[in-house]
């Protein structure tokens, strides 16, 4: 619809001049304006006059009707029609099949995609758990939100850099450390992976409720290591590589890369110089010992730099990984795709960043997304209070591997269809509502899958495989719109690349989930009304042409969205 838009919001431009107007609006305003009418009985477009009412001096009622006549004869327009102050505009059928269905099957796979990031590079932050703590639902949001926006932005040009910033650095170390030495074995360890590593500091804080002294003795091991003892350094290497096994079969799962993994401890030997600059620019004071740079002007807490015994905190190393991802990468865009609850700190360490002189301070993104809880409760892996997203996912798995064997599927590689399926459910599940939004997670909801779910997506892009499988030999003759199901069809499919833009505007994969739900509705409904292979030449060489369209568009969208497209379910 983004081509349809322009040629109307272009011969409107010209309408609003021939009024007299001496300050017009501009074409990408007006374009801006065209919304979508809630009753498709009042049109395929609508453009409210009442925004216009104050720059052109007249009634809305006025505006609409003079506007109504300059459409005429425009090959993508077959009505507009002034209706209490909106222009009603019907696109025409001939346009739909003539151009937007032969553009998409053309298209193929680059239908929806741009080239507005040819030569940019965009580095992404996303995922990065903490170390020796296992995948659980509140990680499902960075890890899907943020790779969505890489798969989005790869789609329109833009060379991407997928980071994973583990959190593999901190006193947390020194709590694992002491709790391993004390309670734990590698015998142990070796068998119970990731889930002891959990066990021994969910313990050691259990145990630190009654012997406080065990604080100390966590920040004296994580000092040792920090000074590179031998032994500390080898165990914490040790849990790093349990950790990263075990998530990298969540990725695989997800279908998640990344570029790099440098974590929180590679930067460890890159603070300093940022601190020594922070020094030189005169941005750092001492508070009570600490140092700090003071963001009360921008109506902000100081930002805390180093503690009073000279360690650094977050903002130090974030500000040393910016500088060092400019300096590597030379990126158009840094993006950060981390809970609401970091908000602040995103913005204090940005302005610092913008403070010290680098010029790049405005290519850094917060994107934020909402909590998660269970119950109410907030999630915490020293309570025991998650839900493990192994667990979650095991569970979708063997719920689609119940309905596959209910319904005796005689698709072959069950196993990997039900992964696929079981996985994607979750991940829609998530993705389906706005990034900013809370949610508190049901599992029963989750693995729910009637209705508007990826299980149902996922069928309706396996069905227009299958009926494509029987079109051999049907891709002569006319394309022409003969029902009511198609022109809507091939509308919503127009809509594609308009979605993909204002989801990688706002950051936002829920548009495309939500797009996607539109397009297998439109496609179900042209199924179930419009006989396909009817035996007609240009009605059938239309239905099936809509059909291909369909799966492209299908086939293009899900994987921007963490989904596998099954050809068979």
């Amino acid at each position: 619809m983004l081509t349809i838009k322009q040629k109307i919001a272009e011969r409107l431009a010209d309408g609003i001049r021939n009024m007299g107007v001496q300050e017009a609006p501009a074409v990408s305003s007006i374009a801006a304006m065209l919304e979508y009418p809630p009753d498709p009985a009042m049109g395929d477009l609508a453009l409210p006059c009442f925004r216009l009412s104050k720059t052109l001096r007249r009634a809305p009622v006025q505006i609409a009707a003079s506007l109504a006549g300059c459409l005429a004869g425009l090959d993508c327009v077959a009505n507009a029609e002034a209706v209490n102050g909106y222009l009603n505009i019907t696109v025409s059928n001939e346009y739909l099949t003539d151009r937007v269905l032969t553009d998409i099957l053309e298209k193929g796979d680059r239908y929806g995609a741009s080239t507005e990031g040819k030569g940019k590079t965009v580095v992404l932050d996303y995922s990065s758990p903490n170390v020796a703590k296992p995948f659980h639902i509140g990680h499902l949001g960075t890890t899907v939100i943020g790779h969505s926006l890489k798969k989005l932005h790869e789609f329109c040009g833009y060379d991407c850099v997928g980071i994973n910033y583990l959190g593999d650095w901190g006193t947390q170390f020194g709590k694992l450390i002491v709790a391993y030495r004390k309670w734990g074995d590698r015998g142990m360890i070796e068998q119970g992976g990731i889930d002891k590593l959990v066990e021994l500091y969910v313990r050691f804080h259990t145990e630190a409720e009654t012997n406080k002294a065990l604080e100390d003795e966590a920040r004296a091991e994580f000092h040792k290591l920090e000074q590179g003892d031998a032994d500390n350094t080898a165990l914490w290497r040790w849990f790093v590589d349990i950790s990263l096994a075990e998530y990298q079969k969540t990725y695989r799962q997800l279908g998640i890369t990344f570029d790099s993994y440098k974590g929180e401890s590679f930067y460890t030997d890159k603070m300093p110089a940022e601190v020594e600059k922070l020094r030189q620019k005169g941005l750092l004071q001492i508070d009570d010992g600490a140092s700090i740079v003071d963001l009360s002007a921008y109506n902000m807490p100081p930002c805390l730099i180093l503690k009073r015994d000279g360690s650094t905190l977050y903002p130090t190393r974030d500000i040393a990984a910016a500088v060092y991802r400019q300096n590597t990468y030379h990126f158009d865009k840094a993006v950060y795709v981390t809970s609401a609850g970091q908000s602040l700190h995103f913005a204090q360490w940005f302005k610092v960043v913008e403070l010290m002189g680098y010029d790049w301070y405005d290519k850094l993104v917060h994107v934020p997304y909402g909590t998660v809880s269970i119950g109410g409760a907030k999630l915490a892996t020293r309570t025991g209070n998650v839900v493990l997203l192994r667990d979650l996912f095991r569970a979708a798995v063997d719920e689609v591997r119940g309905i596959m064997k209910e319904k005796n599927t005689d698709a072959k590689d069950d196993e990997s269809i039900a992964e696929a399926v079981g996985v994607g459910a979750i991940v829609f599940y998530y993705l389906s509502n706005s990034r900013i939004k809370d949610i508190n997670f049901v599992m029963e909801d989750a693995l729910n899958f009637d209705g508007n779910t990826g299980p149902y997506v996922q069928y309706t892009y396996a069905r227009t495989c299958a009926v494509l499988r029987k079109c051999t030999g049907t891709g002569g003759g006319t394309f022409r719109v003969t029902a009511p199901e198609e022109a809507t069809l091939i509308k919503t499919l127009a809509r594609f690349p308009e979605c993909v833009a204002a989801a990688l505007r706002d950051y936002e994969p829920s548009v495309v989930t939500r797009y996607i739900l539109d397009v297998a509705t439109a496609f179900n409904r042209f199924y179930h009304n419009c006989q396909i292979l009817c035996g007609e030449g240009d009605v059938t060489a239309t239905r099936v042409a809509v059909t291909k369209a369909t799966n492209t568009v299908l086939g293009n969208a899900l994987p921007l969205i963490c989904m596998k497209a099954m050809e068979k379910i």
